[in-house]
């Protein structure tokens, strides 16, 4: 699990017979969104990746927890067309629509050494929400 300094953003991933759960907590829903991307992309590798290139996504969804699906295999979809890894994420939501900023590289198999190709992002165990404090937290099973 990766935290913050302010303790709020961070990620972790759960367990899920042969694909893996990924869950991003944070302030907003736009900030958790980021999180469970950066989840993600720790699904394929425990290396550094650095923020070179900058990839610009747009979802719309008809509530939040199909745009947070739809988010997801964005980022699924870059990284495959795109051969790349992807370390850091600006989120903006209004209304249905996300518009996403991603920054990374092409993928460096010696260096990354990826684990695993995400296959896209699912609904099972799908749920976005704020607890009753106030964070959010938005997760789902990433079929590998």
């Amino acid at each position: 699990m990766n935290r913050s300094a302010a303790g709020q953003a961070r990620w972790e991933h759960f367990p899920h017979d042969a694909d893996v759960g990924v869950r991003g907590f944070g302030a907003t829903a736009a900030e958790a969104f980021e999180q469970a991307a950066n989840a993600l992309t720790a699904v394929v590798t425990q290396a550094e990746v650095a923020p070179k290139i900058q990839v610009e996504v747009n979802c719309e969804a008809p509530d939040l927890e199909l745009l947070f699906v739809e988010w997801l295999n964005a980022i699924i979809y870059e990284m495959a067309i795109r051969n790349m890894l992807f370390s850091r994420f600006i989120v903006r939501i209004e209304g249905s629509r996300l518009a996403g900023t991603l920054w990374g590289e092409p993928v460096d198999v010696e260096r990354h050494a990826p684990a695993c190709e995400p296959k896209g992002a699912t609904y099972t165990a799908l749920k976005v929400a704020a607890d009753n404090n106030g964070i959010w937290s938005a997760a789902c099973i990433v079929d590998v």
